[in-house]
């Protein structure tokens, strides 16, 4: 089915009657997911939530830094939460699978992207319908987020973790983002238009922390873990 198709799908005429049944029953398709999502992930303990694109090739560095991320990550006892997808959702799996470490996806139904990637535990495997209730579970059970280069899914995922720490909605959790070069002009916007024009604090540019390497990610998760890891609890 091509865009155009879709479209005119979204828009068939349909009776009030119609829409206010669909309605009803989609909160209960919508209550299904939390449940299962509840379920499977309640018990996951300590994580890191990891974006990135599904479109990174296996040769790309930033693919072998997810996957370095993935497995340090493992070594520190904290569970991997991504996506579920390929690219570097895959390569972060990978990483923290091939040492046995916890690993998560949390996938979404999606017509043009191939299913979750070979590197999940089995219990820890999900795929929903809703972008959102995908999103919450990423916000709700991890203590930790990094973004890597991708597109507009990342920048979602991204920003609704900033908007929730600058709101106090979560705890003032590391939000790492990985390459410098991919991620500078945004944080120069950030600068230069958002804060310069008042929409943003000062503060807010300290939400976030731009590196390079998964060891320098891995400086800022460990040192957040050691101080709190005791206290960890389900966001929110």
């Amino acid at each position: 089915m091509n865009v155009d198709e879709r479209v005119e799908r979204k828009f068939e005429k349909k009776t009030w009657s119609e829409v206010k049944s669909k309605n009803s029953w989609q909160v209960f398709r919508i209550m299904a997911e939390f449940v299962e999502g509840f379920d499977v992930l309640t018990e996951i303990g300590p994580s890191v939530s990891i974006f990135g694109s599904a479109r990174t090739k296996v040769d790309d560095r930033y693919y072998k830094i997810a996957y370095e991320l993935g497995n340090l990550l493992a070594r520190e006892g904290l569970s991997v939460i991504t996506g579920g997808g390929p690219g570097i959702m895959e390569a972060a799996n990978k990483g923290a699978k091939e040492i046995g470490g916890a690993s998560a996806g949390v996938g979404v139904e999606l017509p043009f992207e191939a299913s979750n990637n070979a590197y999940l535990d089995s219990d820890k495997n999900i795929t929903f319908r809703y972008f959102f209730v995908r999103k919450l579970m990423f916000l709700k059970y991890s203590q930790a987020f990094v973004a890597f280069p991708g597109g507009l899914g990342t920048l979602d995922e991204l920003f609704e973790a900033l908007t929730l720490s600058q709101t106090g909605k979560t705890p003032r959790f590391p939000i790492l983002l990985i390459g410098r070069d991919y991620w500078a002009n945004l944080v120069e916007w950030l600068k230069e238009r958002a804060l310069a024009e008042g929409y943003i604090n000062s503060e807010d540019l300290e939400l976030f922390r731009v590196v390079d390497s998964a060891e320098e990610a891995m400086d800022s998760i460990t040192r957040f873990f050691a101080k709190f890891r005791q206290e960890m609890v389900p966001n929110f």
